[in-house]
């Protein structure tokens, strides 16, 4: 059982930054994936980021590309989404997840464990 705690979150003006962690204590297996979904009010959850065992191989939705950038560190067990020129559509709960394969899945169904949530809320 691995249990996942985000951090980070907050207030930010539009075009300020942010830096999510995610840390994960309990069993860890190899050839993981973690990935980062949001939830905005109403909305559905909608995939940000993911990155594959390799650490070097993120992925990102349209939206977010070249302005969020996730890191991987496995000695620590963390993840990170660092988030620059924050837009007031970013705001939204933050979920990190593992998937207990070695890439990343195409659907929220495809992750094994998830996290609580850290709120991020973009405005003036």
């Amino acid at each position: 059982q691995v249990t996942l705690v985000e951090s980070g979150g907050g207030l930010v003006q539009p075009g300020g930054s942010l830096r999510l962690s995610c840390a994960a204590s309990g069993f860890i297996l190899d050839s993981f994936s973690m990935g980062w979904f949001r939830q905005a009010p109403g909305k559905e959850r909608e995939g940000v980021s993911c990155v594959d065992r390799r650490q070097d191989n993120a992925t990102y939705v349209d939206s977010v590309k070249g302005r969020f950038t996730m890191s991987r560190d496995n000695a620590k067990k963390m993840v990170s989404l660092q988030m620059n020129n924050l837009k007031p559509e970013d705001t939204a709960i933050y979920y990190c997840a593992v998937v207990w394969k070695p890439k990343c899945p195409s659907r929220a169904q495809g992750y094994d464990q998830w996290g609580q949530g850290t709120q991020v809320t973009v405005a003036s």
